[in-house]
């Protein structure tokens, strides 16, 4: 019988990405049938797999479902809050499966959130080594310098490590503010945040409008739809994934 290892199983199930699964491994949290498991261990769909106590249920099967969401501001990309915030899986509720988000946007962020149900579809739109490209439109504020613009799109030092080279294009200008559009292929955390920040601006709206091939098009805040067979092709031939 095929077995495979068990934070593929985990993710595959749809209860969270691998990267996550590996955590929970790593802190004990995961048995396989009754007893803990580590790091490289390998499953069958027969055997009983249990997160805190909890039984994932392993279809042999799996009906993989891929959407996009427009993110409004205000909501955190987490399955649930302990705050009691307003959570984006409350706006994919009627989806009819268990997905989770692909990478995040914060709080205050909008815009495209992939969802999926198939683990290493999203663990390879996320692994850094992909170099997937996300564009963001950015508002901030008072103008931006021929010297910032340099900086930003050059390279510059967040969290103890330079960012790779951005492609930044100047949309409109006005008193005490500008519109961009930024391109980057990593995903840091609250990385364009950061980056405007180092350089001395404030950002006033951030808006993700493409990952990849895919794009955010007309879909209204709030809601979602699925990839379309030529979004999911395209993005699966970036990724370099056959079906």
């Amino acid at each position: 019988m095929e077995k495979n290892r068990i934070q593929k199983v985990i993710a595959d199930a749809g209860f969270c990405s691998r990267r996550k699964a590996e955590e929970l491994i790593s802190s004990g949290r995961v048995k396989l049938n009754g007893h803990p498991v580590k790091l490289g261990d390998k499953a069958a769909f027969n055997d009983i797999i249990t997160i805190d106590g909890e039984k994932i249920t392993v279809p042999k099967k799996k009906n993989f479902i891929y959407i996009m969401l427009n993110k409004p501001r205000g909501y955190v990309t987490t399955m649930s809050d302990e705050l009691d915030r307003r959570c984006v899986t409350e706006l994919i509720e009627d989806v009819g499966e268990r997905v989770y988000p692909v990478g995040r946007l914060d709080r205050n962020s909008e815009g495209l959130l992939l969802f999926t149900n198939d683990g290493e579809f999203a663990n390879s739109i996320m692994h850094p080594s992909k170099h997937i490209s996300k564009t963001y439109r950015v508002t901030v504020r008072p103008d931006i310098s021929d010297d910032q613009l340099v900086k930003m799109s050059e390279g510059i030092v967040i969290d103890g490590q330079k960012t790779l080279p951005a492609n930044i294009v100047v949309k409109t200008k006005e008193p005490g503010r500008v519109v961009m559009l930024i391109t980057i292929h990593e995903g840091r955390n609250r990385q364009i945040r950061k980056m405007c920040e180092a350089v001395g601006l404030e950002v006033a709206r951030l808006k993700r409008i493409s990952v990849g091939p895919i794009k955010l098009g007309m879909l209204k805040p709030g809601t979602w739809r699925e990839l379309s067979a030529e979004e999911l092709n395209a993005i699966r031939n970036a990724i370099g994934k056959d079906d």
